[in-house]
C-alpha cells in the first residue's frame, strides 16, 4: 500500500519543516462548485500550528470558499480570505457554529457536516462529508464509532494487543493530557508490558490508519509508558487535539517542548484516505 500511496504524495515546505500530505484520488477531486470537507477539516488542523500562512496542499480552493462565506456573513474579516485555515478562520467558524445554536464540541471551530452544509446554502455543494459516528464504548471507555473502527484496523495491522487506559470525551479526567481527551478521537494505550518492537509495530499500525500517534515515556512527563494517539479529521476533536494533529503533520512530537517527531515515519493519511487506498 505504501508504494501506491507514495505515487499520490507531494511535499510542501513550511518554514523549517517538511510536511508530507496525501492527495485524494483524481476520481474524487471536488468539482469547481464544491467544497471538499475532508480537505477543509484537515486544513483546520494543519494550518493553525504553522509558522506563517502556508496553505495545506489540495485544500486552498475549498478553504477560500468557506472563508468567503464566513466573510459575507460577517464572521471573518476579508483580509483572512486567503485559503489558510488559521486561528482567525477557526475562531470565525466557531462563531458561525454558535450562531446556529451549537456549543461545546459542536462549536470547536472544526467544520462539522451540519454547520458546513448550512454555510454552503446557495453557495457551493459539500462533497466527501465526514462524521465521527455515534458515541459508544470500547473496553469500557467512551469513544465514537469512527475511532473504534480505526483502533480495530490498527490493531489488526500491528498484530499487537491494544489495551486502552484512557478514551475520548473525558474532560478534566487527566490534567497531564492538557485537554486532548476532552473531545473525540483521542486514546491512550498501555505500553508498559510491550516490547520495543511491539511498541513500534503498534505506532506504525496506528499511523497507517490515520492516527497522529506517539510513544510517551516516563522521562517526558508524569506518566507511565503509553501510546498517545489522536484520530486526524475527527470533527469532535478538542482544540488541543486539533493542534496535536497539526504538529504531527509538521513533524513534531505533540508535546509542549515542540520537539521533533521520534516515531516511525509512514505516509500521513486520514482514515478515509486509508480506506480508499
Amino acid at each position: 500500500m505504501s508504494a501506491h500511496l507514495d505515487r499520490r504524495r507531494f511535499l510542501t515546505v513550511v518554514p523549517g519543516v517538511a510536511v508530507a500530505t496525501v492527495l485524494a484520488p483524481h476520481a474524487a477531486v471536488a468539482s469547481a462548485a464544491s467544497v471538499d470537507m475532508e480537505m477543509v477539516v484537515l486544513a483546520a488542523q494543519l494550518d493553525p500550528p504553522k509558522s506563517g500562512t502556508g496553505i495545506t496542499p489540495g485544500a486552498g480552493t475549498s478553504v477560500r470558499r468557506v472563508e468567503r462565506a464566513l466573510a459575507d456573513k460577517g464572521f471573518l474579516s476579508a483580509q483572512y480570505v486567503d485559503g489558510h485555515f488559521g486561528t482567525a478562520t477557526r475562531s470565525a467558524y466557531a462563531r458561525w457554529q454558535e450562531s446556529l445554536g451549537y456549543s461545546g464540541l459542536g462549536a470547536n471551530g472544526l467544520p462539522g457536516s451540519a454547520s458546513l452544509t448550512a454555510l454552503a446554502q446557495g453557495r457551493f455543494s459539500v462533497v466527501r462529508k465526514l462524521s465521527p459516528g455515534a458515541r459508544t464504548t470500547h473496553q469500557g471507555f467512551p469513544f465514537n464509532t469512527r475511532t473504534v473502527a480505526m483502533l480495530d484496523e490498527a490493531q489488526r495491522l500491528a498484530g499487537v494487543p491494544f489495551v486502552v487506559e484512557q478514551g475520548s470525551y473525558s474532560p478534566g479526567n487527566d490534567p497531564t493530557s492538557a485537554g486532548t481527551h476532552d473531545g473525540g478521537g483521542a486514546v491512550d494505550l498501555d505500553a508498559e508490558a510491550l516490547s520495543n518492537v511491539q511498541r513500534t509495530d503498534a505506532l506504525i499500525g496506528l499511523r497507517r490508519v490515520g492516527f497522529a500517534a506517539w510513544l510517551r515515556s516516563p522521562s517526558q512527563g508524569n506518566w507511565p509508558w503509553h501510546i498517545h494517539a489522536i484520530a486526524a479529521n475527527d470533527t469532535d476533536l478538542s482544540t488541543p487535539a486539533q493542534n496535536q494533529v497539526g504538529m504531527y503533520y509538521l513533524g513534531r512530537n505533540g508535546l509542549a517542548n515542540n520537539g521533533p517527531d521520534d516515531g516511525p515515519q509512514v505516509p500521513k493519511v486520514t482514515w478515509e484516505q486509508y480506506q480508499r487506498a
